[in-house]
């Protein structure tokens, strides 16, 4: 955990994104406040943030530089290539708003985000990120100001932007009342540890293509027996991972996968 020097207490001032309050609060602090804002209109988060169900705040750093040209990037000590974001721009605006915790820098360096962690922050009641740029964020902030940082992949970004839409929508969705139906959530890959099962709409037939019988059938015991093997049997063959960091298989995975054999995959065109 860092130590926050000088955090002061405020209101939310003039970079909130206009989301009413109440819901989870999440506050985003970034020098490119429409791509968040442009992207949080839509689709489920949308609707969230007009039902709110969620209070997105999205801040631009660059309001709290002292110059004419609105620096938020310097040379780094000791030379080297690239620019460096500034700590003072970053410190005022977050101390500006007083933002819920915990504050999370996105970046590279950062713990693996993943759906344990959505979960997490989903019931956190709020927290905010922190999208970096250029060659990185002053170490200081990292020390004095941000409590954590999390990671969306090993692979390098032009900045903090687009892993923080990442975030914001897995998320959101778990955010009580976002998805109508609470079961697709906990259905999907990752929730249980596995990947998920694969799915099937109408018609039965497609070019020859036809969906599992057991998906006709009309018993649901056995439809959701087949769902757990066909989430074992795809974690086997493209996450092997996950697999090996649940323990492995029980009898009872064993058993599913016995009673549902695989199949030859369809011939393709």
């Amino acid at each position: 955990m860092s130590s926050h020097d000088g955090a002061a207490d405020a209101s939310p001032g003039s970079g909130s994104a206009g989301s009413r309050p109440g819901g989870l609060r999440v506050d985003v602090f970034t020098i490119f406040e429409p791509m968040v804002t442009g992207f949080a209109a839509h689709s489920l988060l949308g609707k969230a943030r007009e039902a709110g169900l969620i209070d997105l705040r999205v801040h631009d750093i660059r309001e709290h530089t002292s110059d004419v040209h609105r620096t938020v990037d310097d040379s780094p000590f000791g030379g080297g290539a690239g620019m460096v974001m500034k700590p003072e721009p970053i410190f005022s605006s977050v101390e500006a708003v007083d933002p819920p915790r915990p504050i999370i820098a996105l970046g590279p360096a950062g713990a693996r985000f993943d759906q344990a962690r959505a979960a997490e922050l989903a019931v956190a009641g709020g927290f905010s990120l922190l999208c970096g740029r250029y060659e990185g964020i002053d170490q200081r902030v990292h020390d004095h100001l941000v409590d954590e940082e999390i990671s969306i992949g090993d692979y390098v970004l032009n900045g903090g932007e687009v892993a923080a839409m990442a975030v914001l929508e897995a998320v959101v969705r778990l955010v009580p009342g976002v998805i109508g139906n609470s079961a697709s959530a906990e259905d999907e890959s990752f929730s249980d540890g596995l990947l998920e099962y694969p799915h099937f709409t109408r018609p039965a037939e497609y070019r020859g293509w036809v969906i599992p019988e057991v998906l006709r059938s009309g018993d649901h015991a056995r439809v959701q027996r087949w769902r757990r093997a066909m989430s074992l049997r795809r974690t086997m063959r493209r996450r092997p991972d996950l697999i090996d960091a649940m323990g492995g298989l029980d009898a009872g995975d064993l058993a599913l996968l016995e009673e549902f054999p695989e199949e030859p995959d369809p011939p393709r065109e």
